[in-house]
């Protein structure tokens, strides 16, 4: 190769890896925490709450400002059968929702409730279980082709939860559901209101987690490397309202996304080996622009 050749093709690997490594990293989570798989943020207490999936213990952990742990609260009377997300409801009480079901098998679908005021201790009770069931589903796993019914992200919005399903079938297409079910008590079947199509490819367009903004008017649902924004909708037609597609331009096993305010977001990603097990702050404004 020439030199003036292998200069240009230096230039353009350097691009490229500017461009992966693109999204501004806030810190690195602890070593302690691996598989984060949910995040929430409370501005009362400026805590990052997260929560790890299957395989890792029942327990919330609150990180300060530097990412360290500050708080550490174990959930009694619970098991971490696949914690996939974490979200709040607007009086601050958060929500565990234990509901992956990678082989779409599970017949005990929770979200645990969590009292804001027992955010302080170290061990307690959730205040109530929600249980559900998709109607839609009618063999426990469906054919290969129909494994629509796992879910990894969701969010609390005038006391229902939407959980955004993640597509595992064979001859993935990008479909995913969104499922509305009752903030309350007991078990409750849950109620298709529509899909959407993400994309086509598995990696970088399966739905990892979901978050509404604080003045309730943007909805983000994130994939490895993406965004999707709705906005300008009305009530809870999500879908039907203004949908943007946020290239991240950086792929990474991103498991957990959630609002800091209106505009602004935290991301984190699962540890790989000894790169990533971040969290990322972004502005949504700064990648609407660059759109």
């Amino acid at each position: 190769m020439k030199k003036g050749s292998l200069l240009i093709a230096v230039f353009v690997l350097l691009a490229c890896q500017q461009k992966m490594t693109s999204l501004p990293i806030l810190y690195q989570l602890p070593k302690k925490l691996k598989e984060v798989s949910g995040i929430i943020y409370a501005s009362n207490s400026n805590l990052l709450w997260a929560v790890e999936d299957h395989g890792n213990a029942n327990a919330i952990y609150g990180l300060n400002t530097k990412g360290k742990i500050e708080r550490t609260i174990t959930i009694d009377n619970t098991e971490n059968i696949d914690w996939e997300d974490l979200t709040k409801d607007n009086q601050g009480n958060l929500y565990i929702g234990d509901f992956g079901n990678n082989d779409n098998v599970r017949k005990d679908l929770s979200i645990y409730k969590i009292e804001k005021k027992d955010l302080q201790s170290q061990n307690v009770k959730p205040s109530y279980k929600i249980s559900f069931a998709y109607p839609e589903q009618k063999s426990f796993p469906p054919k290969k082709s129909q494994l629509f019914y796992d879910v990894e992200g969701f969010f609390e919005f005038r006391n229902h939860f939407y959980l955004f399903t993640k597509n595992r079938s064979k001859g993935f297409d990008g479909t995913s559901f969104l499922y509305k079910v009752p903030n309350k008590a007991g078990f409750h079947q849950a109620v298709l209101m529509g899909k959407f199509n993400t994309c086509g490819t598995y990696n970088g367009c399966a739905i990892t987690s979901a978050a509404i903004s604080p003045d309730e008017t943007k909805v983000v649902v994130l994939t490895h490397d993406k965004l999707f924004l709705f906005e300008n909708f009305k009530n809870d037609d999500f879908l039907n309202g203004q949908k943007t597609t946020l290239e991240l331009n950086h792929f990474s096993q991103k498991e957990s996304v959630c609002f800091k305010d209106n505009d602004r977001l935290f991301i984190a990603d699962e540890r790989t080996k000894n790169a990533f097990g971040n969290v990322y702050e972004i502005s949504l404004k700064k990648l609407k622009s660059k759109s």
